[in-house]
């Protein structure tokens, strides 16, 4: 659904109420939606805490911005795709609107499903443990699902089914949906908040998959971990939602098929990986060189500069001294006078005169 409009949202039940712009701001007469803008934050965000965290995790930093180069096009297109595909009756007439991404329909399930995919194809022709890329990554996914889904809030979409909790969220916009697409419900009464939910939940799992991924031993695993977490809370509040994508005819939702699929996947693979102790791959060697050259360089780089402003430090005090080098020099090389040599003859006949005695 796209119902995008300038409006008042209300939670009655907390006795809140404010306004809700999707479009953040204009250059000229093309609109930046806030849903972009949070897109984009989430990103820049897992890449830097991806980068940060990378050395401690003993985990190829270079690796970071392949896989942004990668994962970046596979989620747009994934998500489209799998929107377009379970929701095809939309566009069969209209194949050009399948491309207006800014129209609405991505379906976060779509994304992984390539991202995974891409990746796998990447570690392949590079010849690099896929398991161990994905077991790092994924961590920083849920922290981007968090972020990114406040975006439908402002547009107001990915909402759930009617609610008397005091949290219960109400629009103008969703009073259309629901009277449109859901003539069972009362349109007038507020909804459940899934994205809220989604949010939530995605936060606590990125915090929870830290510690996996950083006492995790087996390939993986952290990756699993993920799929059950996520999975389970998907799958329940996809069942609130009144937005949801069916598998032909049926009431099957997809998302809650794929969701239950992972949390069994999830769990099967961790089981048999602890029993067949498939144990993490390293990296080659290779990457840690290429990361391990670079540092050096800068650092003999680092080194040259301090050298240079030592020297022209040094330069600078001989100069507030008033005395230069050349004159320095100059009074090494100074002949000695007569009466140093004077002073010398006399000093060795007493020498030789002791000597004598």
């Amino acid at each position: 659904m796209n119902l995008i409009n300038y409006e008042e949202v209300q939670f009655p039940g907390l006795g809140i109420k404010f306004d809700v712009n999707p479009v953040a701001f204009s250059i000229g007469n093309f609109e930046i939606y806030w849903y972009g803008i949070l897109i984009a934050l989430a990103l820049v965000l897992c890449i830097v805490l991806a980068l940060k965290q990378a050395k401690k995790n003993n985990f190829p930093d270079s690796l970071i911005y392949d896989t942004m180069l990668v994962t970046i096009p596979c989620a747009i297109i994934g998500a489209r795709a799998y929107y377009v595909i379970f929701n095809w009756e939309v566009y069969a007439g209209d194949l050009k609107s399948i491309f207006d991404t800014r129209a609405g329909g991505l379906a976060v399930y779509g994304g992984i499903i390539a991202c995974l995919l891409g990746l796998l194809i990447m570690c392949k022709i590079r010849k690099i443990p896929f398991t161990s890329l994905a077991d790092y990554c994924v961590v920083y996914l849920p922290l981007g699902q968090a972020i990114g889904r406040w975006g439908n809030f402002f547009n107001q979409e990915a909402f759930g089914s009617t609610t008397t909790m005091p949290w219960g969220m109400w629009s103008e916009s969703i009073r259309a949906y629901t009277a449109m697409n859901h003539p069972e419900l009362v349109a007038l009464s507020p909804v459940h908040p899934t994205f809220l939910y989604e949010s939530f939940f995605d936060l606590i799992i990125f915090f929870i998959l830290l510690q996996v991924r950083k006492k995790s031993s087996h390939r993986f695993e952290t990756t699993c971990a993920y799929f059950i977490l996520y999975g389970a809370a998907r799958f329940f509040i996809e069942g609130l939602r009144t937005d949801s994508l069916y598998v032909g005819g049926t009431g099957i939702r997809v998302s809650q098929a794929l969701s239950l699929f992972l949390v069994f996947f999830g769990l099967f693979y961790i089981a048999y990986a602890h029993l067949k102790n498939f144990e993490k791959i390293p990296f080659p060697a290779k990457l840690y060189i290429d990361n391990t050259k670079a540092a050096a360089e800068e650092e003999e780089e680092e080194s040259e500069d301090k050298e240079k402003s030592e020297d022209k430090e040094k330069s600078v005090d001989e100069e507030e001294s008033g005395e230069e080098p050349e004159e320095k020099s100059e009074k090494a090389d100074k002949p000695k006078s007569e009466d140093d040599e004077e002073s010398e003859d006399e000093n060795k006949k007493e020498k030789d005169s002791e000597d004598k005695d």
